[in-house]
């Protein structure tokens, strides 16, 4: 079975190669405007851009949590405003320009909001998660880079699978946590829970070589210039689900001691 989905965005079309026939249809007088495609360098810059949104928005929660505010309502409601967009820019990714910003303000309440009480419960565990997510970041993108490591089709195939077991377990365990006693084997700090946490975090990892396959494909194929931020965003989107697993793993190892 061939998986053509390669992120959180799942199945979408958006890395498609349309370029070809774009330039085909265009009259030989016409001059071509190749500032107008999608470029390496433009995605990088627009990734910065959100992540520096994202830390503004979460020090603004950060700073209320441990002013004695209450960030709960900010956490939750960006959490879900941010999912909210990340389904949009799913099926409408040519209005990423505008989705892939409002998304990195509303996470970074929510990324704000859940450090602030991992921090409280666990002092130094944010710093400790922040350095944990550069660091496999950096050691993806070496991997990435250099070939080490080569996004095949089955590799696409086994990642996006794993993935959507992950989101699957995940939802079904929060359904019958919510309506039952039911307490997920995730759960806790036992073995069996850091072991799934460790295994969760594996695929998150994989998942990033996946967003450098599909920025890379992507600029190769010429694709038009919003899909820089329609990049970007969806490497956002894994590094904020990674270093949310890294505060969870982070959090059990901590409570054992």
């Amino acid at each position: 079975m061939n998986f053509k989905s390669k992120n959180p965005f799942l199945n979408n079309k958006s890395f498609s190669a349309t370029s070809a026939s774009k330039n085909s249809e265009v009259h030989n007088a016409t001059l071509i405007d190749y500032n107008q495609d999608m470029s390496l360098a433009g995605t990088i810059n627009k990734t910065l851009v959100l992540f520096l949104l994202l830390m503004a928005s979460a020090i603004v929660v950060w700073w209320m949590a441990f002013t004695g505010m209450n960030p709960l309502v900010p956490t939750i409601g960006g959490a879900i405003v941010g999912l909210f967009l990340v389904v949009i820019a799913a099926f409408k990714p040519h209005l990423s320009p505008y989705l892939a910003p409002g998304y990195a303000l509303f996470e970074g309440l929510f990324i704000g909001g859940i450090s602030a009480i991992f921090e409280t419960q666990y002092p130094g565990i944010v710093i400790q998660a922040v350095g944990a997510t550069f660091v496999t970041f950096a050691v993806c993108l070496g991997l990435y880079k250099y070939k080490i490591v080569k996004v095949t089709e089955q590799f696409k195939s086994v990642v996006v699978a794993a993935t959507l077991a992950i989101a699957t377990y995940y939802l079904v365990s929060w359904l019958f946590s919510m309506f039952t006693s039911f307490v997920p084997v995730h759960y806790g700090n036992s073995l069996m829970s850091i072991g799934i946490s460790v295994f969760v975090i594996v695929i998150a990892a994989l998942n990033l070589f996946l967003d450098f396959d599909r920025i890379e494909k992507g600029v190769e194929q010429k694709m038009p210039k919003y899909m820089e931020w329609f990049g970007a965003m969806g490497l956002m989107i894994t590094l904020v689900w990674l270093y949310i697993e890294f505060l969870r793993l982070l959090s059990k190892l901590s409570s054992r001691k």
